[in-house]
């Protein structure tokens, strides 16, 4: 990467979102949220936004298959 690319990546400020099935990922937050995202609260560099992420998505399978394990558990 070159000096000018990462520069101008340190500069950027990214937002952390999610969607409705708790998958996180990194925005621009200068722009309009993607269909089907919301903005969990959390803006930053790429990396502070990437380090939340690790923090708050421990379980990587998608909610709707968490709510039916737990469901076929519970019966």
């Amino acid at each position: 990467m070159s000096e000018q690319q990462n520069e101008t990546q340190s500069e950027t400020v990214y937002r952390v979102v999610l969607n409705d099935e708790e998958q996180y990922s990194i925005w621009w937050a200068d722009r309009d949220l993607p269909a089907g995202w919301r903005a969990e609260g959390t803006e930053g560099t790429r990396e502070e936004c990437l380090a939340k992420i690790t923090e708050l998505w421990t379980d990587l399978r998608p909610a709707s298959l968490r709510r039916r394990m737990s469901a076929g558990s519970a019966a």
